[in-house]
């Protein structure tokens, strides 16, 4: 994944040569930094909370329920903020 500093802050939980698995935290407003992804993903929500989702395209906002994962494929750009009112957490499954 190529990554633009954000303000939300990754800790790397597994890495190896067949996944990367990663906890984002972020606080109000915090956000993941403009990034494109090399690889398929699965991002298992930790908690119920909103994201807004900022790609060439526009602004979408996506409704998190705590447990329901949802897989996107390589090559999604995107920058990733915290729209919930307090804090919010994700676990991201990077494929390779």
């Amino acid at each position: 994944m190529t990554h633009d500093k954000g303000t939300a802050r990754p800790t790397t939980l597994i890495e190896n040569d067949r996944v990367i698995v990663t906890r984002w935290d972020f606080h109000r407003g915090d956000n993941t930094g403009w990034h494109r992804h090399g690889h398929d993903y699965v991002v298992v929500p930790i908690m119920d909370g909103r994201l807004k989702l900022v790609t060439t395209d526009g602004e979408s906002t996506a409704e998190m329920k705590k447990g329901a994962p949802y897989f996107r494929g390589e090559g999604v750009e995107h920058d990733v903020i915290n729209a919930t009112d307090g804090d919010y957490a994700f676990i991201e499954i990077e494929l390779k």
